[in-house]
């Protein structure tokens, strides 16, 4: 994977983590070269995102009180955040769901993700931009972590929206997709049990694990399971994926472990710095004043 400016040219002979704003980086990408393209933009809560990262040791006089009434001290070792406010958020988003559209290729899908604050104006935005016969799926993604408010029903689901290039003609691989038990395996039985159901448009997965290999404490970090079952069924072995919110590069891991190649774009410098750590990324060479600018070459994309 070569890491690399937005500003620099673009050539599709690697892996690609572009650093910067994705509205300079799409316009450079070739138009037509994507099976899928996700989204994972800012919810637009209106306030910052942040991930505190503590050091636990213990202490007989420490503030944290763990199992068994024995006593922990903790020191923050970093703090990540982004900024997550629009005053008008889909004017932020319209430029760049039409540029996303002209990159997808003609079979291609578009998985846009998103929470229930915005889901429904998104969703009337990606029918305008896109057609409403253009609209292929809601995915509701289930999770049961957080806080859980008393006062109304607490929101622990996600919406994945997705929309094709080409109506009816997306590629689509049911039989990619890893299977998932059935709720009541006894009805249908011991051969169907064994083998499990595909998925549908609801999924239960949790999100990251708070410990383990997976983690690697960037807020709003999505887990690769989920990101697994739209790689899979929509996009073909060798064939390019994007992410324009790559955050800390989930796509591109899913993408390594498939065997799919892949683009990744973001302007914060701690998403790169741990997305290029997490994905083995080397520093691209300083273009020329004759190859940056505008030039693009899309030399292997996998159609």
């Amino acid at each position: 994977m070569r890491v690399q400016s937005v500003h620099e040219r673009v050539v599709l002979d690697d892996d690609l983590l572009l650093s910067g704003d994705n509205a300079v980086a799409l316009p450079r990408l070739p138009e037509g070269a994507f099976d899928l393209i996700y989204m994972d933009p800012p919810f637009n809560r209106g306030r910052a995102q942040s991930r505190r990262t503590l050091a636990v040791s213990a202490n007989g006089n420490g503030s944290r009180v763990g199992f068994g009434g024995r006593r922990y001290s903790s020191r923050l070792l970093r703090t990540l955040s982004y900024d997550d406010r629009f005053a008008d958020y889909l004017a932020f988003l319209e430029p760049r769901l039409v540029r996303v559209r002209e990159l997808l290729a003609p079979h291609g899908t578009l998985y846009f993700h998103i929470d229930y604050r915005e889901a429904h104006y998104c969703k009337l935005l990606l029918d305008e931009l896109f057609g409403r016969d253009a609209f292929m799926n809601e995915i509701i993604w289930a999770y049961d972590y957080g806080a859980k408010p008393r006062r109304r029903w607490p929101a622990k689901h996600d919406t994945i929206l997705a929309y094709v290039r080409t109506p009816g003609g997306q590629h689509f691989d049911a039989d990619a997709v890893e299977r998932e038990p059935y709720m009541a395996p006894g009805l249908v039985g011991a051969d169907k049990a064994a083998r499990g159901k595909r998925p549908t448009d609801v999924w239960f997965h949790t999100i990251v694990p708070t410990t383990g290999r997976e983690k690697t404490g960037y807020p709003t970090q999505k887990p690769a399971g989920v990101l697994r079952r739209l790689v899979a069924a929509s996009s073909r072995p060798g064939a390019w994926c994007l992410d324009p919110f790559a955050g800390s590069g989930t796509l591109g891991a899913v993408c390594q472990e498939l065997g799919r190649r892949f683009v990744l774009v973001d302007d914060n410098p701690a998403a790169v710095e741990i997305a290029r750590a997490r994905l083995g990324g080397r520093r691209a060479q300083p273009s020329s004043p004759r190859t940056s600018g505008t030039n693009l070459t899309a030399s292997s994309c996998s159609r």
